[in-house]
């Protein structure tokens, strides 16, 4: 039995790039999903990253019954502390310098919907930033505007500069999608990877 199309439920240029690399011929759509309502009361970062994941993907479930859907999010955390997209390069430079010095975690959870059942899982990552001045900050987000990232950088570009380790399983996941195991999951339901 075919396992159905492939729909990302996103719009992220991000994940999309990421899925394209497996080479499965997919879809994006919007998930409409209000993601402050989504969250609930949920304040534990990987639990608000798995449930916004889940709630994507069961939004365009709903829509697309027989497709296998993809949903995935990313919360980035300083301790219990979620740090969001900053949107503006003020704000990015300053959550830089929160992050400066320290390390802090970055949650990207995945889910797979697919004829009623879910999969899912989180990717944790940890990553410990180098001592960074404003200067050296502000600098940065001017040659890379990762306004649109959790955290403030962009680790697939310069944002690697910013630096002194990572921690994680699957380098991935950092820029939105751990491809390791979706590529895995992606099998077992019948999707030819590669």
């Amino acid at each position: 039995m075919s396992p159905g199309p492939l729909v990302l439920a996103s719009t992220s240029s991000y994940r999309r790039a990421l899925l394209e690399r497996l080479r499965v011929p997919f879809r994006c759509v919007a998930p409409g999903v209000d993601e402050a309502l989504a969250r609930g009361s949920e304040r534990e970062p990987a639990a608000i990253a798995a449930r916004l994941a889940r709630a994507k993907a069961e939004a365009v479930a709903r829509r697309e019954p027989d497709a296998v859907v993809l949903g995935s999010d990313q919360v980035c955390a300083l301790g219990d502390e979620v740090l969001g997209k900053p949107g503006t390069a003020e704000r990015a430079v300053a959550q830089l310098l929160r992050l400066a010095g320290r390390s802090h975690r970055l949650y990207t959870a995945v889910a797979i919907v697919h004829r009623g059942g879910c999969i899912a899982w989180v990717e944790e990552t940890i990553l410990a930033m180098r001592v960074l001045d404003a200067e050296e900050a502000a600098r940065y987000v001017a040659a890379d505007a990762p306004l649109d990232c959790a955290g403030s950088y962009k680790i697939e570009s310069l944002g690697i500069a910013l630096f002194e380790r990572v921690v994680a399983e699957d380098a991935t996941a950092i820029v939105g999608l751990p491809l390791l195991r979706t590529s895995r999951e992606l099998r077992a339901l019948g999707h030819r990877v590669p």
